[in-house]
């Protein structure tokens, strides 16, 4: 096959599907065994100095925070994160120093809220580099092509952007039309934190909603760490087994922290925390407000279960219920 263009982005999280093969054969256990442990626990033993990561949900949606304050409690480097609809996560993780590389489909802006001043701050100062671009589809068609053991997916995706251009894509000629076909490249990302809505303590996992991009991105990446709002019985799973979305066999831990989602919105559950996601945007303008930040959610808490009482505690957490199911009226917040 010829040719026709080569994106200038960095391929990352890439191997041969050969060999991703037999990494989950000597690495991935089909064993029912139980892989609770605390948030500490699975950032400790699975995010790795240097990993690619991923991380579930979309935007402000479902996004598994308490990994993500775990990762910078630990004070994880040089990580590279795949920036598919990534706003708070990435935005944090770059300000803290964890990030310093990114592929970006989206990031760097916190969608109606306005655009991020701690990580476009770390790019534009070069301490974060854009590595590759890429869509939103493009990467759920990375997640597809490694979850089914592929090299690559062709799409007519990204062909005739400069978004292609600079991504890690090549542009081929189709030996069956002779027209150019985009081949997106498979990716394994190290590490992928999901959080979910109900799990039992095998890793079998439940999502009310849309799962956007999580059914692939489960089943490619290397390991899996599954937050949940709550650890429920198997036999619980057992009686609507077509809502598991995902299967214990690719998940390698558990964490049971209601409200992991926090600030963002776990749908059906609770509300997006639009004062905590301004306090960030409104500190964040300034490195020594990013600084205070991380100190006072962060660093100066033990756990995710402290940060939440920082946050407001019960008082608030009961308020982002009552506006989920709309029995509170949404407070006015700026975010200037």
């Amino acid at each position: 096959m010829q040719i026709l263009q080569e994106g200038k982005g960095e391929l990352v999280g890439w191997h041969d599907p050969d060999e991703a093969r037999e990494w989950v054969l000597n690495n991935k256990s089909r064993e029912l065994k139980d892989k609770a442990m605390s948030a500490k626990e699975a950032v400790s033993k699975f995010v790795h100095d240097g990993d690619f990561i991923a991380s579930g949900g979309f935007g402000h949606i479902r996004v598994s925070m308490a990994v993500v304050y775990e990762i910078i409690r630990q004070k994880k480097r040089n990580l590279i994160m795949a920036g598919k609809t990534a706003v708070h996560d990435i935005d944090i993780l770059v300000a803290s120093g964890c990030v310093n590389r990114a592929e970006v489909a989206y990031s760097f802006g916190h969608e109606l809220r306005g655009l991020s001043p701690a990580s476009r701050r770390m790019v534009e100062s070069g301490r974060c580099k854009v590595i590759a671009e890429t869509s939103n589809a493009a990467y759920q068609w990375r997640w597809l092509a490694g979850m089914m053991g592929l090299p690559f997916i062709p799409s007519r995706n990204l062909l005739g952007t400069d978004t292609g251009k600079y991504s890690s894509c090549k542009v081929m000629r189709d030996p069956f039309s002779g027209k150019p076909i985009n081949l997106i490249p498979a990716a394994y990302p190290d590490v992928a934190f999901i959080h979910v809505h109900r799990c039992d303590i095998y890793g079998n996992a439940q999502i009310d909603g849309h799962l956007v991009e999580d059914f692939e991105l489960s089943r490619c990446a290397r390991r899996l760490i599954i937050t949940t709002e709550k650890v429920v019985d198997n036999e619980i799973i057992r009686r609507e087994p077509w809502k598991t979305s995902i299967p214990f066999f690719v998940v390698d831990a558990v964490v049971e922290i209601p409200y992991s989602a926090h600030p963002s919105e776990m749908p059906g559950l609770y509300w997006f925390d639009e004062e905590h996601i301004a306090e960030w945007l409104k500190l964040s303008r300034t490195e020594e407000g990013a600084d205070e930040y991380l100190q006072k959610y962060v660093y100066s808490v033990a756990n995710f279960r402290d940060y939440l009482e920082a946050c407001g505690g019960a008082k608030k957490l009961d308020y982002l219920k009552k506006r989920e199911s709309y029995k509170e009226p949404m407070k006015t917040i700026s975010y200037k």
